[in-house]
Order: structure tokens, then C-alpha cells, then sequence
């Protein structure tokens, strides 16, 4: 029987294969995807922290260009990976870059701030990386960075939907590997995206998982910016998903 962390590596690398023929119009103009150039870190996040079933499973929604952009790890903060996690592997580059928006990996001089809140939650509530994966694990729904000409970031949610139909299949059918592969008790939504995803996949799957939301952590956010590790930790208790 294969092991969790062994279908959550065959599902990335389905789902990495299938994004690469997808084509982005106007004004999206660079697209960066780091489940090809950061494989290594990220199959390193998948096989140490992927490896058992878990109680819950957070997902976020796409990569910050500080985060997972360059760490490939989901809200992949340099300082939470590198330090915390004790992942540093070596990461490529993408075949088109961005010359204001450069991939560095680990060499990354910006801290994620989203990435840095949640992460930093988990460290201060659970101390050590491998109690917070005994029942957790943070995936992404889509791998895909996208940016227009200026170097401005753009999120799935405010591309046409013409053009994330494909996207958002492969996307889906992914996150559904994920779960299946994981077993959660909890599919929690960091947003509300990440959360109509999972109620989607829930009801694709016939899934007896429950599905909740946390607040995005960020600072586009006036909410998350008062306090989010107290407001995130209030609405997991408040669901019962903590105690």
C-alpha cells in the first residue's frame, strides 16, 4: 500500500505536467510554477511532513512571491522553512522571469508576511515542526504564480474565468489526491477561496470531512493585520478544530 507522502508526490507531479500547457492571456504576462523549478524543496516538505494521515489539512490558495515563489514550500516563509522545518534545498529558476521579480530560493532577502504569521502560529502553539505535522499538514490549491508586465502579482480569484477553467479542474481534481491521500478530519480554507474549494471537493467527493475557514493572513487584510494568530486561534477553537 503506498504511503501518504509517496500519492501526495505522484499528485504534485500529475498536477505540474498538466499545468504546463496552459496559456494565460493579457494582462497576465510572466507565470511562474515552482513545482517545476523548487521541486526538490517541495518534494522535501511533502516527504517529511506528508508521511501520515492527518487530522487537518489547511489550504491556502497560491504562492507569495516571498513564500512558496521561492522555498516551495505552501506560505513558505525563508526563516519557517530554512529554520523551522529545516528544509534548504537548492532551487532553480523559472524558464521566463520577471527582471523586478527574481527567484533567489533561500537567498531571498524578504520575509512573507503571510507565511510568517501562519507558520509562526504554529510555532509558538506547538513548538518543534513535527508535533504541528503529527495532525496537520498546509498544502496550496494552485501551484501557479501569475504576474503582469509591471511585476504586479495577480491571484486566481481575479483571473477570467475562461481562462482558470482548465486551471481550476486540474487544480480540484488535485486537492481532492491531497485529501483522499491525507484522510482529514478538518479541510480548513485559509480564505474564503481556499474554503469554496474544499466544500467543493467535499461534495465531489461524497466526503464525510468537515470544512471550515480561518482568516488570510495577509496584509492586504486590515482584519489580519489586528492580531491574526489571535483571531486565527479563536475561529480553530471556536470550530472545534483546536481545544
Amino acid at each position: 500500500m503506498s504511503s501518504p507522502s509517496s500519492l501526495l508526490i505522484a499528485a504534485a507531479q500529475k498536477l505540474r505536467e498538466a499545468l504546463r500547457p496552459l496559456r494565460f492571456a493579457p494582462p497576465t504576462e510572466f507565470i511562474y510554477n515552482p513545482l517545476d523549478y523548487a521541486w526538490a524543496p517541495h518534494e522535501a516538505y511533502l516527504t517529511r511532513f506528508g508521511s501520515t494521515k492527518k487530522k487537518v489539512v489547511l489550504v491556502g490558495m497560491n504562492p507569495g512571491p516571498f513564500g512558496m515563489t521561492q522555498t516551495g514550500v505552501p506560505f513558505g516563509e525563508i526563516a519557517a522553512v530554512r529554520d523551522w522545518m529545516g528544509i534548504c534545498e537548492p532551487v532553480g529558476k523559472p524558464d521566463h522571469e520577471h527582471p523586478k521579480r527574481k527567484v533567489v530560493g533561500f537567498d531571498c532577502p524578504n520575509s512573507e508576511v503571510s507565511g510568517r504569521r501562519l507558520w509562526g502560529l504554529f510555532a509558538q502553539r506547538f513548538g518543534k515542526a513535527e508535533n504541528f505535522f503529527k495532525d496537520h499538514f498546509v498544502a496550496n490549491y494552485c501551484p501557479l504564480v501569475f504576474m503582469e508586465d509591471s511585476g504586479r502579482n495577480r491571484t486566481p480569484d481575479k483571473l477570467p474565468v475562461e481562462e482558470t477553467e482548465a486551471m481550476e479542474k486540474l487544480c480540484d481534481e488535485h486537492l481532492r489526491s491531497v485529501i483522499a491521500a491525507l484522510d482529514p478530519e478538518w479541510v480548513i480554507g485559509v480564505g474564503g477561496f481556499a474554503e469554496e474549494r474544499a466544500s467543493r471537493a467535499r461534495e465531489a467527493m461524497k466526503g464525510s470531512f468537515k470544512v471550515g475557514r480561518v482568516l488570510h493572513p495577509s496584509p492586504a487584510s486590515p482584519a489580519a493585520n489586528r492580531d491574526w494568530a489571535g483571531a486565527a486561534t479563536k475561529q480553530l477553537t471556536a470550530l472545534g478544530v483546536w481545544k
